[in-house]
Order: C-alpha cells, then structure tokens, then sequence
C-alpha cells in the first residue's frame, strides 16, 4: 500500500540527514574551519562552534533565489552567534546577483551555475589584482513538480519531459506520458508548462539537462534565460511553485525545497536505471559525488553529469556556487565575507542542509571549499 505523502516526505528527509551526517564526518580540516581573519572592524573575535565571528556592520549579498531557504537558516545560525554582523541577501536570481556583484554592489553572490569566461573577464574590475572564483556552497535536485488533480505518482523521462517544455506535449493523457505511467489515471486536462522569467541559474540547470538527456525532443541551447516563446512565467523559484500550487494542470521546475514546503507532488524521472529516481536529497548526493572539479587554481567550478543512469542518482541536480574574489576584496567587507561562508561551508552550516531539502557538499570537495574561503584576501 502507498504510504501518504507526508509520511514519504518525512521518510525521506529522515534518510537524507543520515547522509549528510556520513558527508560531512568525513570532512578534512580542523575545529576552526572558517578560516575567519583577524576583524579590521571590530566585533565579536571569539569563536562559537564552527561560527569564527569577524568584522562587524552589514554584509550585502544577493542571486541565487534556489538556495534562499538554506541562507535563511544560515543567516539566523550565524547572526545568532555573530550578532555585530547583519547578512542581507537578497534572492534576485542568479543572473541578476552577478551583476550587482560585477558593479561592486555586493560582498558576494549565488549563482546556481558557474561564471562564463566574460563574466570572469569583467570581475577583474572589482577584484583589485585578482578575478571572481565559484566556490560551490551546496547541491540539490531541481524537481519537476506538477498539479493534476487525481495524479500523485507520475514517471516521465528526459525526451518526455522536453516535449512538455517544448509545447508539443499538451494533454496529461498523452500516449507518450500514459506508456510511462500504465497504472495512472491521466486527465485529458491542458498541461500548462510554468518557467522562470527572471535570468536563473535553475533554468540553466534545467536547460542544460534537457539539452543533455533528451536531445531528440529539445532542440534549444541551454542558458540563464528561458529560451521558448510563450507559456506561464513567474519570478524566481517561489513565483513559479506557487503558480503550480494555483494551477490545476501546471507543472514547472524548481528546488526541492519549494515542492516540500507547499506539498507539491514531483516528477520521478527514468533515467534507464532499473527504478525510476525520486527527486531526495540523498539521490542528488549521489549525482554530485560522480561530478568533476574543471576550474583551475582556487576556482572550484564542477561538472555535472545529466545523463547518468546509475542506479539511485538523480540527474536534474544543480550546485549553487557562491562567488567572491579570490583576491581584492571590498576590505570593509572581506572579514565578514570570509566569517559567513566559513559557517556555511563548515560541518556545522552543511548539517543544516538534507533537512531543508538540499544536498550537502560530499567531503572531499567540503574540504577544498574550507580552504579556498580561508584563502580569499
């Protein structure tokens, strides 16, 4: 018998923080694993936990509107122990973000994809002697979460996933969607394909595995910004999971944490493994950990595989990096930079992450992350 949905939610948020203990004990480094600098501003100077508080006054920092659940609960953590430092992240989407960062307008920005060789090119304004670097911060699966009244166990795959997206899809019993859900009852109810309207690192994403796993069926480039004409837009990941909560019919693509927290039902995807694979924290960890470091130096860009079919892995997974420069930093804002993604990529701020639906960092790449953060001047 099916068990209810918020049984197989928590279920499954209980197997995800079981991993992420596992990720992150094997983690490299010491205690103080922030790195934080001696404070030029003033402030408290004194560690607490895995928290090394430094500088003082507020840190400026936006994009990334996928991983704003996660910020949320750092920012309370830290500025809890950290109480003469005020974070203020903005979740404007990831192309957005880069540019007030590239304008020198923030501390540091999310981007859930890596900065194009230009986007480097143009830091090298801001950064004085040095240029902008991605430090990946945490990994998640991009759900593809749906409203169809009556369907709450849907399998779609790649090709049909695209054909949806595309537009030559439009009814929820489409042949094609009923061969890969024989026991659904499908509607003949209008799909209604919801994408983001704002330049976004999650379409990115999206684009990208839609470009590399269903090549038959999505013939577009992949990019920040959507590239097919018409269909229901909204503004950042909490725009579009609220139009699909809205809409009987919808369906559209977003964090993980966005489909708990509003109950939607997600997509599983067969990927040609021998079971379909659930959008968890625990099945994009295992994506993650077959990803490839191709950034040089202290860049720390990786490579995601969107077609693998291993068994449990979760393809549709994104890594949101957070970008700083590695050297010349804003000196007002470089101890408190360093303080705050210290805490985020410490044991302590990556615990925090399977029980809101992300995946932490595996713990080879946690250990890199540490160093490069203690690095940046």
């Amino acid at each position: 018998m099916k068990l209810p949905r918020t049984t197989r939610l928590r279920a499954a948020a209980a197997g995800s923080l079981a991993l992420a203990g596992a990720l992150v004990l094997g983690a490299c480094g010491s205690d103080d694993n922030t790195g934080g600098a001696a404070s030029t501003g003033g402030g408290a100077q004194a560690a607490a936990g895995d928290v090394q508080c430094a500088g003082s006054g507020e840190l400026l920092a936006s994009g990334s509107s996928a991983q704003k659940n996660a910020v949320d609960q750092w920012v309370a953590d830290f500025q809890s122990a950290c109480p003469d430092i005020t974070v203020n992240y903005k979740a404007t989407g990831s192309g957005a973000g880069i540019q007030e960062f590239l304008q020198g307008k923030t501390g540091f920005a999310g981007s859930d994809s890596a900065l194009k060789p230009e986007e480097v090119q143009a830091s090298k304004k801001v950064c004085k002697d040095g240029e902008a670097i991605n430090i990946p911060m945490l990994g998640g699966p991009i759900a593809i979460g749906y409203n169809v009244d009556g369907v709450d166990d849907l399998v779609l795959d790649a090709d049909v996933v695209g054909q949806i997206f595309g537009g030559s899809i439009t009814t929820w019993n489409d042949p094609a969607i009923a061969d890969l859900n024989p026991d659904a009852d499908l509607p003949d109810t209008k799909i209604q394909p919801v994408h983001r309207s704002d330049e976004s690192g999650t379409t990115d994403n999206f684009t990208q595995y839609l470009a590399a796993a269903a090549q038959d069926t999505w013939p577009h480039e992949p990019g920040k910004k959507w590239p097919v004409q018409g269909g229901q837009a909204a503004d950042g990941s909490s725009g579009v999971s609220s139009q699909v909560t809205q809409t009987d019919g919808a369906i559209s693509y977003f964090e993980l944490s966005y489909a708990t927290a509003s109950d939607i039902d997600t997509v599983k995807l067969d990927t040609g493994a021998s079971e379909p694979v659930e959008a968890t924290s625990e099945n994009a960890s295992k994506a993650i950990a077959a990803a490839k470091v191709t950034g040089t130096g202290k860049d720390l860009a990786m490579k995601l595989d969107y077609t693998t079919d291993s068994a449990g892995a979760y393809p549709l997974t994104l890594l949101t990096y957070e970008i700083a420069c590695d050297t010349g930093n804003n000196r007002d804002n470089l101890d408190k930079v360093k303080s705050f993604l210290g805490y985020t990529a410490s044991e302590a701020g990556q615990s925090k992450l399977s029980q809101l639906g992300y995946a932490p960092l595996p713990a080879e790449i946690a250990g890199k992350v540490r160093t490069t953060v203690e690095s940046l001047s």
